[in-house]
């Protein structure tokens, strides 16, 4: 059982508060570089900052997962995201930070956290056993989606209370995810032979299974639209004079939507088949254009509502399939080729969104998320893949 099982408590207590600190800091970013600048570009420009990496290092990562031990790998991870926020932090309180300093932070954090997500997953599949890795995945869902809701707010919240203070809290968050990666006992991998990783093998083994090629490239561009709605939403509603606080239970509501989704995750795998998971959380990502219509920036948060419900069931079946069929010599290099395909264009949706809001209209940017998602819904819908 999961909740008797310790390494797993650890694994996820730790990287409970680590999200947390990373959810604050999500709103957190955005809201300093439109403090400073006044520029939804420049907000747009750290958001690309802080995903990249996962396109850059992302194949890297999942060798060095896959050849070093993953504990350590996890802790170095932690330790450079700790002192590149904590960095930041003291610059602002300081009152001597700059621009430049904000995006190159977002970097080295994003970049931090691609090196731990596969050496992450290893460690998952290390501590649980196979049949419990639906559950698991689920539960995962479940702390994404806490840590989602209360995030934004509190991220809102600090950032009102001093600009300096999130980004403090998010140092912190991460070295209490390093005491409790120290304090686990299971070994994060096998007994692994001499011979080094190669770096191209995880993403032959991905390519050679339909059901997860198909995934990894249909679920890429849905990162891109979310990207760029969530960051719509706090340029929208910075434009629309709302506080920080409010903006930020704007995105809660998100996250409150997808714990609904992860609670209820289980009746829906037993309820329904995979392919109509995965092809219903499809279908509801062109309910952006309901903005279009409707140019309010609470209509724009409501109308990505029942996508943050439907993708909690799409990603336990995803997950466990994928760390079910995957040997362990390989997770790795799988889950970082898996990542480095999904997140290759979200960085580019913030990115987008920041221009198209400031060189031609909400209206239009949100018009191009909708139409982008009506496209993926009926590849999905198409797709032998899925459908088999």
């Amino acid at each position: 059982m999961l909740r008797r099982n310790r390494d797993f408590a650890l694994l996820q207590g730790g990287q409970l508060l680590s999200a947390a600190g990373s959810e604050s800091t999500a709103i957190a970013y955005p809201l300093l570089v439109l403090a400073l600048t006044n520029s939804p570009v420049r907000a747009g420009l750290v958001g690309f900052a802080r995903i990249v990496p996962y396109a850059l290092f992302g194949l890297l990562a999942g060798v060095a997962a896959d050849r070093y031990d993953r504990r350590r790998v996890m802790i170095a991870a932690d330790g450079v995201r700790a002192l590149a926020v904590g960095a930041l932090g003291v610059s602002v309180a300081a009152g001597a930070v700059a621009f430049w300093q904000i995006p190159l932070v977002a970097f080295v954090e994003g970049a931090g956290s691609a090196f731990f997500a596969p050496a992450a997953a290893g460690a998952l599949r290390s501590v649980v056993p196979v049949g419990e890795l639906a559950a698991a995945a689920g539960v995962q869902q479940v702390r994404t989606a806490s840590v989602g809701i209360a995030g934004p707010p509190v991220g809102g919240a600090l950032f009102g209370l001093g600009r300096a203070v999130p980004f403090l809290a998010d140092a912190g968050s991460y070295t209490f995810s390093v005491a409790s990666l120290l304090a686990m006992r299971t070994p994060f991998q096998e007994r692994r032979s001499r011979e080094r990783p190669r770096l191209l093998e995880g993403l032959r083994f991905l390519w050679a299974q339909p059901f997860l090629r198909t995934a990894a490239l249909l679920y890429a561009p849905t990162n891109f639209i979310g990207a760029g709605v969530l960051l719509s939403i706090v340029v929208i509603g910075r434009a629309q004079a709302l506080p920080g606080g409010r903006i930020g239970l704007l995105l809660a509501a998100f996250s409150a939507c997808v714990l609904l989704g992860a609670l209820l995750s289980p009746l829906v795998r037993r309820a329904l088949p995979a392919r109509a998971i995965l092809v219903l959380e499809l279908w509801t990502w062109p309910g952006c254009a309901l903005f279009v219509v409707w140019p309010d920036v609470y209509v724009l948060a409501a109308s990505i509502l029942p996508t943050a419900l439907a993708i909690p069931s799409t990603d336990s079946v995803v997950i466990a399939r994928r760390l079910a069929v995957t040997p362990d010599r390989l997770v790795g290099r799988v889950e970082s080729v898996r990542t480095t395909i999904s997140l290759t264009v979200a960085p580019l949706g913030p990115l987008a969104a920041g221009a198209l809001i400031g060189a031609v209209s909400a209206r239009a940017t949100i018009a191009l998320f909708a139409a982008l998602a009506l496209a993926l819904a009926v590849w999905g819908t198409l797709s032998p893949a899925l459908r088999t």
